[in-house]
């Protein structure tokens, strides 16, 4: 079973951040707010660069 990225919005600062690194499974919301809209448009490595990348650390995986 893959795993399932998640964003924390409570946490995220709107930095934009993730959805610039990996815009095929990361994007921001009406509220400003990061989302995952498609967790299988990336490799699993992309998606952890996003992860190691976010300021704040509110992205993690779903199992």
């Amino acid at each position: 079973m893959a795993k399932i990225p998640y964003v924390d919005q409570d946490v995220c600062i709107s930095c934009n951040l993730c959805a610039d690194t990996v815009p095929e499974v990361f994007r921001m919301n009406d509220a400003g707010l990061a989302e995952v809209y498609d967790p299988a448009g990336a490799s699993e490595a992309k998606i952890q660069e996003a992860i190691d990348a976010c300021p704040v650390a509110c992205i993690f995986w779903q199992d």
